[in-house]
């Protein structure tokens, strides 16, 4: 897997992992001067403001694409509230206070096909294996809101089993109608539960294989 790389500019450094990208194209519908897939390099951070480059990456749902600011600007901070949002037919795309597998992020798109190659990370792999999904399911029965709304959200994979979310969490359909609020929720990501987007335990009747928290 391809690692980080990073385009340094005068004002603004650009990193992007390819391993992360859900091909959303944001940054090039917005920023075509800026990002040019035709182009080598294709990043260019000095191609356009650093401001409106850091707006743009703020809008990357997978957070393939990260900046630094080298003029003093204002990095990027977390959104004030952890959500994931229900895309349909696609991933769930995290955003918030996250510490993903380990790891802290601002931004994540988190496969719920089951066929990712880059679990829990989408691929962009539910296309091909032609997942379908609502992206609007109704609203659970039960809420539990969280004392800390701001807290940390722990994204845990479970062994040949769910996304762990362990922290103030709302989930949203695609089009922001909530459907969840809490501290705690298991998510399906083998594809299977006849309850998404939280896991029903069919991933034990598939045969569901996936790996669990790294350096477990």
């Amino acid at each position: 897997m391809a690692k980080p790389r990073s385009y340094v500019g005068d004002d603004i450094e650009i990193t992007f992992d390819m391993a992360r990208c859900i091909h959303a194209r944001n940054c090039f519908l917005k920023l075509p001067q800026v990002f040019d897939p035709e182009r080598r390099p294709w990043v260019d951070p000095d191609a356009a403001p650093a401001e409106e480059i850091a707006a743009m990456i703020r809008t990357c749902p997978s957070g393939a694409l990260t900046f630094r600011r080298l003029d003093g600007g204002l990095d990027e901070t977390p959104a004030p509230q952890n959500r994931a949002a229900i895309l349909e037919n696609g991933p769930l795309a995290v955003a918030g206070t996250l510490k993903v597998d380990g790891e802290e992020m601002a931004r994540a798109t988190l496969c719920r096909c089951g066929a990712s190659a880059n679990k829990p990370f989408c691929d962009y792999a539910h296309v091909k294996a032609a997942f379908t999904a609502t992206g609007e399911p109704p609203a659970a029965e039960k809420e539990a809101p969280p004392e800390d709304p701001g807290g940390m959200l722990e994204i845990i994979p479970c062994e040949n089993g769910p996304l762990e979310m362990r922290g103030p969490l709302e989930i949203t359909t695609g089009t922001g109608t909530r459907v969840h609020r809490g501290g705690r929720a298991f998510l399906c990501r083998c594809g299977a539960s006849k309850n998404k987007p939280f896991c029903d335990g069919s991933h034990k009747g598939i045969g569901f294989e996936a790996p669990g928290p790294s350096g477990a």
